[in-house]
């Protein structure tokens, strides 16, 4: 296009050249607001606007709605010009082909963020991004609407675009705030519940509708827009939890944890059914958590995913809840609800990797601006997902400040931070030649290290109270040592070697076992060198593995014998506990995300049984400190028979802070034996306190008659001894009578 003569007054051009015009048409033009909005011209105020397809457009006084012009169009339809003498706050009537909108211009507010948030951001240490940027509904200048905030720094043009603009994204073009590669725009009156994309202009072309990073909201899938949220306001109601928690969670507590994918369950009419919202879910969990016994729940992730078949671990949105079981107003009722039956809050949180669909983080400014650009680094084979490049400084400070928005914002307890091998190797699952050295030459991701090192110290000092837990299954040193130490700082880890040495060892015939004894000794080895939690998750009932209780060896009544001597041992041991739903009643078939549990199972004794074990072991380990306060003190634990591979008989004593001991015997084989002599520490009548063969929770009922007197016997060590029968498949377990 040729430039025309421009039309002028005094002091000021009231019309652009047609090169400027000619790229807002073409939605290519980096500067918008050079363009467009009030510009002072000496007395007079010029004032432009591009609205295509607008019929005519009238500009108003802003307190009185008289109208103060005409606007003209310009060079092309839909942009409109005009002059004010006299300088003022204004409005524009718009006229479209369905009607009037009065609104104010969007061009005529100055910059929105302000230099510290911007300053924050770019070093990548901006702790409440998921207040500042994405959509925040707020006033500005006593206009209420929302300002947009998106980091494309790569990108030429970026709008906001929506069902308010006719995804037009001609019409709302952000403004560029250099150098932090930053675009912003305040919209005014528009409102809550809004969908909206960014349509971003890179450096070759046009790029698939984005997704706003830093939603707080997001469409119920399959859609995938984001959506303008309400600030959060809910009232909170769990200041005493809050006070207890630090004590609740430490290392030295009780602490079970049930976890658990909130849209299998339990839905409304079966496997079949809706899911169950925050609220409904609240009303039916809260309960039963409460009843079984657990501390905590652990929820799969709840964070926006576009795939339920990823089960949240392929997430797009670190910010907002999934719309499947509500918003974010909801999901603090949730948590609110947890905090006030006395149940801890643990979520699944995912700063690894992230999926490849268009309308995610991907390519997001048409670079690889949140993973890694070469695919031996950026790309997981194993799941078809990006990696985070956290070494990057932006993308390091999005995701702790995602970590840290759901701590602080929704009063989460604690953070399970999922796949953390992969983010600690660069040659994770990857074949020799197809991945990229450290800086050093090795093999560890130096960048990623760091960034797990300083969210731990962030979470430490800004959520006090609150864990961060790994899911790590490699031998990496000192995962939960203090970052002073050289550790990574994580409260805890999951102990996935104990998990399948143990699995290993109760999936062999009994008569078998013998030749394994060692699996389920080997995990006191080195059960002190980290702080644990025992896992038994979804991961292990997926997948062609089979349920926990299909696992076991023999027939039905043996299966529920392992199942019960299992979860006994795995309750005695040392560590935290995790249980994957299902498993406490002992579901037969593996777990499918779409169905609902097989909660009818529980009119079978057998299945009855089992749930009430797991109740009465989850009251046993909270009401006895033998059980927990010494779980990272070697002193709280000694073998007392660790070596009787020929009859699969292993005895140790847990010992409370104070020295008082329980003792707990496992016999797993088929057989009772009777007269199994053991040594004890206390000379004392010792009460039989649990027995996993009890007939309440499906067993034979073989046992000791409730307890047994020391004798003056010496044996392992001990100068007393008890002659104990110890029941077929059986973990027993006795205290001494005070």
């Amino acid at each position: 296009m040729n430039d025309r003569p421009v039309v002028t007054m005094p002091g000021e051009t009231l019309l652009p050249n047609d090169a400027d015009v000619d790229a807002l048409v073409r939605a290519e033009h980096g500067d918008p607001f050079s363009i467009l909005g009030p510009h002072p011209d000496g007395d007079g105020l010029v004032i432009r606007s591009y609205l295509p397809n607008a019929l005519g457009v009238e500009v108003l006084e802003r307190t009185g709605g008289r109208v103060l012009a005409a606007m003209e169009q310009g060079q092309v339809p839909g942009f409109f010009f005009t002059r004010l003498t006299n300088p003022q706050p204004y409005l524009l009537r718009i006229r479209w082909a369905g009607g009037e909108q009065v609104t104010e211009d969007p061009y005529s507010f100055g910059p929105q963020l302000g230099e510290v948030d911007m300053h924050l951001f770019s070093e990548g240490n901006h702790r409440e991004i998921g207040l500042v940027f994405g959509a925040q509904v707020l006033e500005v200048d006593g206009v209420q609407g929302v300002r947009f905030a998106v980091w494309a720094p790569n990108a030429r043009r970026v709008s906001v675009v929506g069902s308010f603009n006719g995804w037009d994204g001609r019409r709302h073009p952000m403004r560029s705030r250099f150098p932090s590669g930053v675009w912003e725009i305040f919209i005014p009156r528009l409102q809550p519940g809004e969908s909206y994309k960014y349509e971003i202009l890179g450096q070759h072309g046009i790029l698939p509708l984005k997704a706003d990073p830093i939603a707080l909201a997001t469409e119920h899938p399959p859609g995938t827009a984001s959506v303008i949220a309400r600030p959060l306001d809910y009232e909170w109601k769990d200041e005493a939890w809050l006070q207890q928690r630090a004590a609740r969670q430490s290392v030295q507590a009780p602490m079970t944890i049930y976890e658990l994918h909130a849209g299998s369950w339990r839905r409304d009419g079966g496997d079949d059914g809706r899911l169950y919202d925050w609220h409904e879910l609240a009303e039916r969990l809260i309960p039963y958590v409460v009843d079984m016994g657990f501390t905590h729940i652990e929820l799969m992730p709840i964070m926006e995913h576009p795939f339920g078949g990823s089960w949240g671990y392929q997430l797009l949105s670190q910010f907002a809840p999934s719309a499947r079981y509500g918003n974010a107003h909801d999901f603090a009722a949730f948590v609110d609800a947890c905090h006030n039956a006395g149940i801890g809050v643990i979520l699944d949180w995912v700063p690894a990797h992230f999926p490849t669909d268009a309308h995610g983080l991907g390519e997001f400014d048409g670079t690889a601006l949140y993973e890694y650009a070469h695919p031996f680094e950026g790309f997981h084979q194993d799941w078809d997902t990006y990696i985070y490049n956290l070494g990057r400084t932006e993308v390091h400070g999005f995701m702790l400040a995602s970590a840290l928005h759901w701590l602080r914002e929704f009063h989460v307890d604690a953070l399970r931070v999922d796949a953390v091998a992969s983010m600690l190797y660069r040659d994770y699952s990857r074949k020799e030649g197809e991945w990229i050295p450290n800086r050093h030459g090795g093999r560890e991701n130096l960048e990623a290290i760091d960034f797990l090192r300083h969210l731990n110290d962030v979470v430490a000092t800004e959520t006090p109270g609150a864990l961060v837990i790994a899911e790590e299954s490699t031998a990496f040193p000192g995962v939960s040592k203090p970052t002073s130490e050289g550790g990574l700082g994580f409260a805890y880890k999951w102990n996935m070697g104990w998990m399948h040495d143990t699995l290993k060892y109760i999936q062999e015939d009994p008569i078998n076992r013998q030749y394994h004894h060692d699996k389920l000794t080997f995990g006191m080895v080195y059960a002190y060198s980290e702080h644990f939690v025992l896992p038994i998750s979804h991961d292990e009932v997926v997948h062609g593995k089979g349920s926990l209780v299909d696992k076991m060896p023999g027939d039905r009544w043996q299966k529920f014998a392992n199942l019960r001597s299992y979860l006994s041992f795995m309750w005695a041991h040392p560590g935290k506990k995790l249980l994957f739903m299902g498993c406490e009643f002992g579901q037969w078939r593996e777990w499918n995300h779409d169905r609902e549990l097989d909660w009818h199972l529980l009119e079978e004794a057998d299945h009855r049984g089992t749930q009430n074990l797991v109740r009465d072991l989850n009251r046993l380990y909270s009401q006895e400190p033998a059980l927990h306060e010494l779980d990272a003190d070697p002193s709280g634990f000694q073998w007392l028979i660790g070596d009787d591979r020929a009859n699969s008989v292993f005895a140790w004593l847990r010992k409370s802070s104070t020295g008082h001991p329980l003792l707990v015997v496992g016999n797993f084989t088929p057989v009772v034996r009777e007269n199994y002599r053991i040594g004890v520490p206390v000379d004392s009548r010792w009460l039989e306190i649990f027995n996993s063969d009890a007939e309440c929770y499906g067993g034979s009922n073989v046992g000791n008659g409730g307890g047994i007197l020391a004798e003056e016997v010496p044996a392992h060590g001990q100068e007393r001894s008890l002659s104990l029968t110890l029941p077929p498949l059986g973990v027993i377990i006795l205290r001494p009578q005070v």
